[in-house]
């Protein structure tokens, strides 16, 4: 088949309001995200160094604050924010947000 169609919330729940859909989606390099943070929800710090994942943040509504390697970039509804595999990153909705996150080597 050349497509796949799914709703987000089939997807993996790896956390409380973040759902991971490359399974589910059959994809074979991207990753695909939809996050549904609460205020002062925090994501873990990571990179995808290893990988070689490049990933872009698309916040679809609320307020955050993405640390890009100890820089601090504020985001509001309709921004769009790369970060390159090697960089460090960490995620924190400064009010309550939806996210939705594409990564592929």
């Amino acid at each position: 088949m050349s497509y796949t169609k799914a709703n987000y919330t089939d997807g993996d729940e790896k956390a409380p309001g973040m759902y991971f859909l490359r399974e589910e989606l059959d994809c074979e390099n991207l990753g695909f995200t939809v996050i549904e943070a609460e205020s002062g929800w925090t994501g873990m710090e990571h990179d995808h160094d290893e990988g070689g994942q490049e990933e872009v943040y698309f916040l679809v509504e609320g307020a955050a604050t993405m640390d890009v390697d100890g820089d601090e970039v504020t985001m509001a509804a309709g921004d769009v924010l790369r970060v390159a595999a090697d960089a460090s990153r960490q995620l924190t909705a400064d009010e309550a947000s939806t996210f939705v996150v594409a990564g592929a080597p």
